[in-house]
């Protein structure tokens, strides 16, 4: 299903957007060492129900996972880089956090995803991970407008990640939104440009950038649910849900200042 907004809809969606964003910017602010991931996990339910929102998550039950998922917000750390379920571990210094966070507010949904390294320590080799997919973010929504097609966006956001030097995995990427969390089209992290369905004003997309450093194979956890790179090396993931308009694109999940 592909949905196309009205501006009632639209409005909405800025809402969720505006929420989301303040949401994840609280809990990046709230992490430091030793925080514990469960405490995140709360702290999301807390802010999203006094919200009056919905969680996207704690019934998620898909095909590929071990659902539902019962948590409230995905929380991957180091080598995990999708669906990390919550458990019982306390950050430690340097450790690089993706926090993966969908909610609904008034019948829209929104999607968005931030990786930060917690703590005082700056490994390199994560600052560069983090960075890389910020910036093929930026390309993909740059390349997003009417007229444009889903080729074009993945296409921006692959040739960012490649020439960065990772490897590109092709399971998971980003999708439609609205009314539900996934929709179509599904919007792949590398692609050929002028290919794909035709954005128009109206649609939103969740485009969610993420690479692993040296491989582009997943394995799960026995959880059922986490999935890290098959090598045990690091991860970073970043998303945004953007609104097609009139004249370009307009990212919905930044924190209202």
């Amino acid at each position: 299903m592909i949905e196309i907004l009205n501006p009632a809809e639209l409005d909405r969606a800025r809402a969720t957007g505006a929420l989301l964003g303040g949401i994840l910017q609280t809990l990046k602010s709230r992490t430091a060492v030793g925080t514990n991931l469960l405490e995140i996990d709360r702290w999301t339910h807390e802010l999203i129900v006094g919200a009056g929102a919905q969680s996207c998550y704690v019934d998620y039950a898909p095909s590929f996972g071990r659902g539902p998922f019962g948590h409230y917000i995905c929380t991957s750390v180091n080598d995990a880089v999708l669906h990390g379920l919550p458990h019982d571990y306390r950050l430690a210094d340097g450790d690089l956090l993706t926090l993966d966070l969908a909610v609904s507010l008034d019948g829209i949904a929104a999607d968005s995803a931030i990786s930060f390294v917690v703590g005082a320590s700056r490994p390199a080799e994560s600052v560069a991970l983090i960075d890389a997919t910020e910036r093929a973010l930026q390309a993909g929504i740059a390349a997003a407008g009417p007229g444009a097609r889903i080729g074009d966006l993945s296409h921006a956001i692959g040739t960012v990640l490649s020439a960065a030097g990772y490897p590109i995995n092709t399971e998971f990427g980003g999708h439609g939104i609205g009314s539900t969390m996934h929709q179509d089209p599904h919007v792949s992290n590398t692609g050929r440009p002028g290919r794909g369905y035709t954005l128009r004003p109206g649609l939103l997309l969740a485009l969610e950038p993420w690479v692993m450093v040296d491989t582009d194979t997943l394995v799960t956890d026995a959880d059922g649910w986490t999935l890290r790179s098959a090598t045990g090396c690091r991860t970073a993931h970043s998303e945004h849900t953007i609104a097609i308009t009139d004249d370009g694109a307009e990212i919905l999940t930044l924190p209202r200042g």
